[in-house]
């Protein structure tokens, strides 16, 4: 078993194009990330880290990829670290237990090659970073984060947001009283209370943050992403101290990157859409989106 060393953590509060900025980071042939096969075998960790020695192959690796690819496997985490994958608030560093704190090292270290040391994990939603910074001290974080309207957007289109169920079941906790009456505003729209999901996730990230050396983490915003692929893909693997080299390159310029942010304005109605500016004003504005 390896030891874990600065273990990269790429963060946001979903629909915010960290998947494809993980997909495409995973690319770096000294990143171990997580599998399929840690959702399908939770237990067995050395299954994932032959999935890793298997990218090293002289194989087609187009090939490879569409056999493995790298998943945020919340089936894997809940296993080894329960209550990791769904709770109903942000997880903080007094949250973390001994046995948690050991386990994820024992479970994430069997996974690393000499070939493949560094550790690259997804995770959204909450994000985690008091938690995440108590286990692995020397961790590095890049948080995505995206217009707002356009990640409420997606939030509607998917089957996994619970916020249809209203707030008891949604995983975001009880709203306080001002985010009930900011809800009730719009009739309980679901518009609206997506948007609210999104504004509690980014307070949390503020919140986590200040509590993190400014050193350890990088800000790095969809839409420039989206434009400049390559170069905010060079920032970040320099800001986690990897190296950036050629071949790297030539693999990214092969995967285009497009924004939807448009999609909001096309899919959702026009009081839907005057709900949504108006329910985010505030922290569009904050964030640069208007």
């Amino acid at each position: 078993m390896m030891e874990v060393k600065k273990p990269i953590f790429i963060i946001g509060t979903g629909r915010s194009g960290s998947t494809i900025f993980h997909y495409l980071f995973s690319y770096h042939p000294h990143t171990t990330w997580l599998t399929r096969y840690c959702d399908l075998y939770p237990d067995k960790s050395h299954y994932n880290r032959w999935a890793m020695q298997m990218l090293n192959w002289p194989l087609p690796l187009r090939y490879v990829r569409k056999l493995i690819y790298p998943s945020e496997a919340y089936h894997f985490w809940e296993h080894n670290c329960p209550g990791f994958s769904e709770p109903f608030r942000d997880l903080l560093k007094e949250d973390v237990t001994m046995y948690k704190k050991k386990a994820l090292h024992k479970v994430m270290g069997a996974m690393l090659t000499p070939n493949r040391p560094r550790l690259l994990i997804k995770i959204t939603g909450w994000p985690r970073l008091g938690f995440l910074k108590e286990v692995f001290p020397d961790a590095k974080f890049i948080h995505l984060y995206r217009d707002g309207r356009a990640v409420v957007n997606s939030l509607l289109h998917v089957d996994w947001w619970l916020g249809w169920q209203g707030t008891e079941k949604w995983g975001e906790g009880p709203l306080s009283p001002e985010r009930m009456a900011k809800w009730e505003k719009y009739h309980q729209s679901f518009v609206a209370l997506a948007a609210i999901s999104w504004e509690i996730l980014l307070e949390a990230q503020e919140k986590a943050q200040q509590l993190i050396p400014p050193e350890d983490i990088l800000q790095i915003r969809y839409e420039d992403f989206c434009v400049n692929t390559t170069q905010t893909l060079q920032q970040a693997m320099t800001f986690s101290e990897m190296d950036w080299t050629a071949n790297i390159e030539a693999t990214v310029r092969q995967i285009p990157v497009k924004s939807t942010d448009y999609k909001w304005k096309e899919d959702l109605t026009a009081e839907q859409q005057w709900i949504l500016n108006d329910c985010l004003h505030d922290t569009l504005q904050k964030y640069g989106y208007v």
